[in-house]
């Protein structure tokens, strides 16, 4: 059996006399705390201490060799 494919909200209907604003209410009257909750999922974190650490041997790395670069 084939898997669904994820949609996230699933194809909402609208004639077509609609216009946007009515289509935008529509969506907002039809929008579900389970949707909400899949926004506001936190992923996966990084800490921020061992990034900044990361981030400044790089610089110090890159700041050497335009430095080697320079001088010859």
């Amino acid at each position: 059996m084939a898997e669904k494919k994820y949609e996230p909200f699933g194809i909402m209907r609208v004639k077509k006399i609609n216009d946007l604003k009515a289509i935008y209410a529509k969506r907002r009257r039809n929008f579900t705390a389970a949707d909400l909750a899949q926004y506001a999922d936190d992923g996966p974190t990084f800490p921020i201490k061992g990034l900044l650490k990361e981030l400044a041997a790089i610089h110090r790395s890159e700041e050497r060799k335009r430095k080697v670069k320079k001088a010859h």
